[in-house]
């Protein structure tokens, strides 16, 4: 008998606009962050980024590289991360996120709260 996947594999994307500013969606529950969520079956690690950065914050993005893979050990997550560009698209509040916006890098990372999370973007700006 199987038995359902122990781990969630999960893709967000850090989205970096022509004015060096970052897109950040403001979760209820984690507050500002950058848009991501769970990969769903049959679905590539890029595809789902570029679905939930359209699902969160209404934007269509192209993704231009990988910046890696980062496992919360204690949930059994492993959080997948790329870089994008904005293509298309506007900037939309939904339930899961209750605003959505395009920040200077510095403000950005002052938003952030989650540390894991500012390191991230931190490592991919600097």
């Amino acid at each position: 008998m199987l038995t359902p996947p122990k781990h969630i594999v999960s893709a967000a994307a850090i989205v970096i606009n022509e004015n060096n500013e970052i897109l950040l969606i403001k979760g209820p529950r984690r507050g500002w962050e950058m848009p991501g969520g769970q990969v769903e079956e049959g679905e590539s690690l890029s595809d789902a980024a570029i679905r939930e950065t359209k699902e969160e914050a209404g934007i269509d993005i192209e993704i231009i590289r990988f910046c890696g893979i980062f496992q919360n050990v204690g949930n059994s997550i492993c959080n997948t991360l790329f870089l994008g560009k904005p293509i298309g698209g506007e900037l939309i509040q939904t339930p899961e996120s209750l605003e959505s916006g395009f920040f200077p890098i510095q403000e950005a990372l002052e938003k952030v709260e989650w540390k894991d999370f500012r390191q991230r973007i931190f490592e991919q700006v600097r």
